[in-house]
């Protein structure tokens, strides 16, 4: 067993902060160079679409040095941080409640810890809180155990969580529809004043002669404010800060624009002698509509940010509150939390599976479609496993708990797809390049196309200097940057967690989509992984029923594979066998007993012959099989022969569409294998298979995939054993059957959740629509900015004389991030292969 490690020995952790304030693809990269600065972090990755940043740090680096890095940027981390990141730590030493309650006590006083959860029969403590890992286990060893971290765990499975969540971000979303109706109220009067004069024949002569123009200012003066520092002073609160640290975002740019326009019209208004004759115009139409549409950008943001994460939110919904368990003689609900590993729970026709177990009673038919994504319910009897959050349907059972908690197969998948969501990929380095200096720079045009107009303009070339300057500075909010790429994976991968394909390293998204060549593993892979009889031809005489109930009689008595397909088959089709005696089994060649009291011989033809049975009457039949990569056994009984059977590892159902489907989307398909090559070259030739590479041992593997590799370019190989888990780790991308084993699925980059191969195409399917949508969104954000800000600086106007109103530029800045959301969405209605 490892030493527990105490506080003092510590490596490093990993932390999650949860911010506010973010706005921009800008304001990531700050918060992340904010992080990158204290001393003792290695990594920082902030992500907009979660507002959350994933920050690895050596020994001695408090959680507080991190926030107060974060705030110092100008931003805010949540202080009560959400139960989705909880530590996990295992404690030595507890023998009684009492000891449980005072590791709990001792816990709960460590300053910034919400919440501690101690459970003495998994010895595990759940801390939720800000307090930093190295202080939790210094409070235990205080109080006479030792501790060590165990594991920071992202379950999402409890439903506090995702209330906790959803409350927060949908208290946002009713404040910002609160100051958008707010604003827009406010607004319209303004905006009627103001442009109403301007565009309605006989409107400015009709408040000339009502409220007089002057009067016209002051009340624009009045609820312009009212919007500027009711509704839209979260852009002051935060865009002015962040200019006096010489480090502006998107609030600054919404901040200096408003308040240029607003500061313009109140000299305008209030001391119109300090301006040259000519330019005395208001503008506080523009100032009003610009918050108002910024602020409706945001909430449209935040509604379409909602439904991002939505696949998260359903299989954290999957999960059930109570469980019916028995304990002691009686049958109890309870708190899944008290709901310990050994439990036995009973679970009714049409009931939600609490956590995951094995069956231990009964039989019934279980969906499994939300973990799987396979439609078919799964029979489920004694002996089988059962995961937590799916349905049973028709019968009841009994089963008991293996898993709990984090260690659960749904906490695992809602722990894939948060670790991926909150990736970063490759592509998104290129964003943050430009987006570092991105803000800055328009600061820096919006002050040259100023002092151009100021210098060159037509009269009244103040006027357009102002309108000009603070359309540049609307325009070219980078939001849409920011949006482009996490909103894309949160989609993705959510959809793809959704179909039963969990992408484990965001990395893996981008990278699958340029694969060339799929090698597939064949025993598990494509095919069943356990042998089954596939074949039985019956000499005249003889009843199917009669022969497989006397071969599997004597195969009882047998070990090897083929003596199990034979059993099973016998089994499944209900017959009575008889008693065995005399059994003799001849080494190489054969088994022979007295099944009741009839005289039965199997084995191959060598066996066959030596007892004198001829068995050129099936030699059609074994040629056949022979062609299919089968060995043909035979079968004499009283002393007659009797037939010709084959069994062999069957392809799965779904294997010959998948293979299709990798065709279609233009991919080698290749199969590496341990088997004898005639066999394989017979399977491969079956379902179309590029290329096969037989007879390869174990630690051949990883050697053939490097081959394959340098012959075709990226590879992705797909299989499911412990012999699979180093090629799984040399091919560029690792794809593992989640039916197989739990070391291959830690060595791959994808883990498909059903042991369908169609969930490698979709796989990689999802890969090339979600990079596809993220390159339109990318396109989308550079482009429009990229054609917009000189359109906004006024370079249409020599030529056309265009140009472009700052409310329109704050109208199109919000369609951008809009546009780029929704977007986004679109990968919602991705479809499966079939």
């Amino acid at each position: 067993m490892n030493a527990p490690i105490r506080a003092t020995d510590l490596v490093g952790a990993s932390i999650s902060l949860p911010i506010e304030g973010m706005t921009c693809a800008s304001c990531v990269g700050r918060v992340e160079r904010a992080l990158k600065a204290v001393p003792g972090v290695e990594t920082a990755s902030v992500n907009l679409a979660t507002e959350r940043a994933s920050v690895i740090t050596q020994a001695g680096v408090a959680r507080a040095d991190l926030v107060k890095a974060v705030e110092g940027a100008g931003y805010s981390v949540l202080e009560k941080v959400p139960v989705s990141a909880p530590l996990q730590l295992s404690i030595e030493g507890m023998t009684c409640a009492s000891c449980v309650g005072r590791v709990e006590r001792a816990l709960r006083d460590v300053p910034g810890v919400a919440d501690a959860i101690v459970n003495l029969a998994t010895e595990k403590a759940t801390v939720r809180g800000s307090a930093d890992a190295a202080e939790l286990i210094a409070a235990i060893e205080a109080v006479g155990y030792e501790a060590r971290l165990h594991t920071q765990v992202t379950t999402g499975i409890q439903e506090s969580v995702a209330d906790d969540q959803t409350a927060r971000k949908e208290a946002e979303r009713r404040g910002l529809s609160r100051d958008v109706t707010l604003a827009a109220v406010l607004t319209a009067p303004v905006f009627v004043l103001e442009m109403g004069a301007h565009l309605i024949p006989g409107a400015h002569d009709l408040i000339v002669a009502t409220i007089g123009m002057q009067w016209s200012w002051y009340i624009q003066f009045a609820l312009t404010t009212i919007v500027l520092f009711v509704p839209g002073i979260r852009f002051y609160d935060k865009g002015l800060p962040a200019l006096w640290r010489l480090t502006p975002d998107m609030n600054s740019l919404v901040a200096v624009g408003t308040l240029a326009a607003y500061g313009y019209s109140l000299v305008a208004t209030f001391a119109p002698g300090l301006l040259p004759a000519g330019t005395i115009n208001v503008y506080y139409e523009a100032a009003a509509v610009i918050v108002t549409l910024v602020l409706l950008g945001r909430l449209l943001e935040a509604r379409a940010k909602g439904r991002t994460s939505e696949a998260i939110k359903r299989l954290v919904g999957l999960q059930a509150r109570t469980a019916r368990v028995r304990r002691n003689g009686q049958v109890a609900d309870l708190p899944i939390e008290r709901v310990v590993a050994g439990d036995v729970i009973e679970v009714r026709p049409g009931e939600r599976i609490p956590v995951d177990g094995e069956v231990v009673e009964g039989d019934s038919f279980v969906d499994e479609s939300m973990i799987t994504g396979e439609p078919m319910p799964v029979a489920k009897a004694t002996g089988a496993g059962v995961v937590g959050g799916t349905v049973n349907q028709t019968g009841a059972f009994a089963f008991r708990v293996t898993a709990v908690g984090g260690d659960t197969v749904l906490s695992r998948i809602i722990r894939m797809v948060e670790e991926a969501q909150g990736s970063k990929l490759p592509i998104q380095a290129l964003v943050d390049r430009v987006t570092m200096w991105f803000v800055p720079v328009v600061m820096a045009l919006a002050a040259l196309t100023f002092a151009a107009w100021l210098a060159f303009g037509p009269s009244p070339a103040l006027s357009f200097a102002l309108v000009n300057a603070v359309a540049v500075l609307i325009i070219a909010c980078p939001c849409a940057m920011g949006l482009a790429t996490p909103t894309s994976i949160m989609v993705g991968t959510g959809r793809g967690a959704e179909l039963g394909v969990l992408f484990r390293k965001g990395e893996a998204l981008q990278a699958l989509k340029d694969a060339r060549v799929v090698a597939l593993d064949k025993t598990g892979t494509l095919t069943a992984g356990k042998p089954a009889l596939t074949d039985m031809e019956l000499r005249e005489g003889f009843e199917r029923a009669d022969v497989l109930a006397l071969l599997a009689a004597i195969e009882t008595r047998s070990e090897h594979p083929v003596a199990r397909a034979l059993v099973d088959a016998a089994e499944a089709e209900s017959l009575a066998q008889p008693a065995v005696s005399r059994f003799e089994a001849v080494p190489g060649l054969g088994v022979k007993a007295l099944a009741g009291d009839r005289p039965v011989e199997i084995g191959a033809d060598r066996y066959m012959a030596e007892l004198g049975h001829d068995v050129a009457v099936f030699a059609e039949v074994a040629g056949r099989l022979a062609d299919e990569g089968k060995s043909p056994l035979y079968a004499a009984i009283d002393g007659r022969l009797a037939a010709i059977l084959a069994v062999a590892d069957p392809i799965k159902e779904t294997t010959p569409a998948a293979i299709r489907a990798l065709h279609d989307l233009g991919l080698k398909v290749a199969m590496i294998t341990g088997d004898h090559a005639r066999t394989a070259r017979a399977i491969a030739a079956r379902l179309g298979i590029d290329e096969v590479v037989a007879e390869v041992m174990p630690d051949g593997k990883v050697e053939a995939v490097r081959r394959l590799k340098v012959q075709h370019g990226r590879l992705a190989f797909v299989g499911d054993g412990i012999n699979d888990a180093p090629a799984l780790a040399e091919a560029d991308i690792g794809l593992a059957i989640g039916t197989g084993t739990d070391i291959a699925i830690e060595a791959a980059d994808v883990v498909l959740m059903s042991g369908s191969l169609l969930g490698v195409p979709n796989a990689i399917a999802l890969s090339k629509a979600t990079i596809g949508n993220i390159r339109q969104n990318l396109f989308w954000a550079f482009v429009y900015n990229a054609a917009l800000i000189p359109v906004a600086a006024g370079v249409l106007y020599p030529a056309f004389g265009l140009l472009l109103s700052p409310i329109f530029a704050a109208g199109a800045m919000a369609l951008s991030s809009v546009f780029v959301l929704g977007n986004a969405l679109r990968l919602r209605r991705f479809k499966a292969a079939h």
